[in-house]
């Protein structure tokens, strides 16, 4: 069933560290050799040995409207026509910023960068730049990267090797790293307290890096509060829930302003893309205008910019989109409850507009801590049964999951019906 797939992987353990370019998609966390894809069509992915997928990753998030959607594909092509990149402005930047900045009362420019990493990244120096001040607040489980400051107790890919930082990065760089507990309102008031250098507090308000652990509403006003109090920026990282929990990424549903947002996945539409967007006063600091300096050869590359573009048009243009996406993510979360109810199985579920979550264990996880209870034994064998019957989870318990347009209520039954048989077999 995966013989093409294990030979793919083997021959690119030789030249490629692992046979992988990024680390969680070594299946190191489940059972099996990661599937080799050769494309993928609307809902469905399609490996090298000929199997096909309902693909609940979507390309950790961006594809909302699936694989290979036409509109998208006619702008990419159409685009790439004219050249891939020219290291120049081009009207497309513009149009996409304009559609972004419409979305937020509180954004007034957006600076596109070709990552979330970088986007992080940058922001962090901005908000360094813009204050003064050197240290910087994250929480356990919260991934926002892997530039060197930020893999400190890192969520996904870094949990998921079991990692709690990583070697090469400098001891003086994580000394301005303070680590606090997601969802603890004390333990923040306590970082806060012991430093007076705090530049910046960096959060995954819907955090999909550690499974999906929303913030609370009680939590993240405790963020905005401390952060104004203090002369910090709060920081939103929103590279997975921009777009995806919401129309308005986060802020749909708690209605707090950040100081700085990070966005990527949705708006390249699966383009290598990100972005940093705050008000005129923060923005006013980077350069050209200030003296925070960033710059990228790739940024706003035209293909990634008309991808995106078409991608926002077309979320925007559909009222009710986050409704019956979100009404499909419910059906596949209960439905995947009431099995796993079925065989005595604890299952906690969430979902967030198009994300889901789903954790083997007692109680909803509320923090890195409490993910970390979870029965991941039991999670890989799900994984591994159910990618043999076709459907194409994310391959770590650490990660979010996601629902695309084009998947419809039969295939979403047909999940909960092989679950059913697989729950069985737990």
């Amino acid at each position: 069933m995966f013989k093409k797939s294990i030979k793919a992987y083997e021959d690119a353990k030789i030249v490629i560290p692992g046979g992988v370019d990024s680390p969680v998609r070594a299946f190191g966390g489940v059972i099996g050799t990661p599937p080799f894809i050769t494309k993928g069509k609307g809902s469905y992915l399609y490996d090298v040995d000929g199997n096909k997928y309902l693909d609940f990753v979507q390309s950790w998030g961006p594809l909302i409207f699936g694989h290979c959607d036409k509109d998208i594909e006619k702008a990419v092509i159409k685009t790439a026509k004219l050249g891939l990149s020219f290291g120049a402005p081009t009207e497309l930047e513009t149009e996409l910023a304009n559609e972004i900045v419409e979305m937020f009362p509180h954004i007034d420019k957006v600076r596109f960068v070709s990552s979330g990493t970088e986007a992080v990244m940058s922001a962090i120096r901005l908000a360094r730049g813009v204050t003064g001040k050197n240290d910087i607040i994250k929480f356990e489980g919260c991934y926002h990267g892997h530039s060197d400051s930020l893999l400190v107790s890192a969520g996904s890919g870094m949990a998921t090797f079991g990692a709690p930082s990583s070697p090469g990065v400098p001891s003086d760089l994580i000394k301005h790293t303070i680590l606090s507990e997601y969802n603890n309102i004390e333990q923040l008031e306590k970082c806060f307290k012991e430093s007076s250098d705090i530049a910046c507090l960096i959060i995954e308000p819907i955090a999909g890096n550690m499974g999906l652990v929303p913030a609370t509403q009680e939590f993240l006003k405790a963020c905005r509060e401390l952060c104004t109090k203090h002369g910090a920026l709060l920081i939103f990282d929103e590279v997975m829930s921009g777009f995806r929990a919401s129309l308005h990424g986060s802020y749909g549903s708690n209605n707090i302003q950040a100081d700085i947002i990070t966005f990527g996945k949705v708006i390249g539409a699966g383009m290598p893309v990100g972005a940093f967007a705050s008000n005129d006063f923060i923005m006013g600091h980077l350069s050209p205008l200030g003296k925070v300096y960033q710059a990228g050869t790739l940024s706003g590359n035209p293909v990634a910019m008309a991808a995106g573009l078409v991608s926002l048009q077309k979320i925007k243009k559909d009222k009710e989109l986050y409704t019956k996406l979100n009404e499909k993510a419910v059906m596949l979360t209960s439905g995947l409850q009431k099995v796993a109810l079925k065989h005595n199985i604890p299952l906690q579920v969430d979902t967030r507009g198009s994300m889901f979550g789903f954790f083997f264990c007692e109680e909803v996880p509320a923090n890195m801590k409490e993910v970390g209870k979870c029965d991941f034994k039991r999670f890989a064998t799900f994984h591994h049964e159910m990618l043999k019957r076709g459907f194409y989870f994310a391959c770590s318990q650490y990660e979010a999951g996601f629902i695309c347009e084009t998947m419809t209520k039969k295939e979403i039954k047909a999940t909960i019906k092989a679950a059913d048989v697989v729950m069985g077999m737990l």
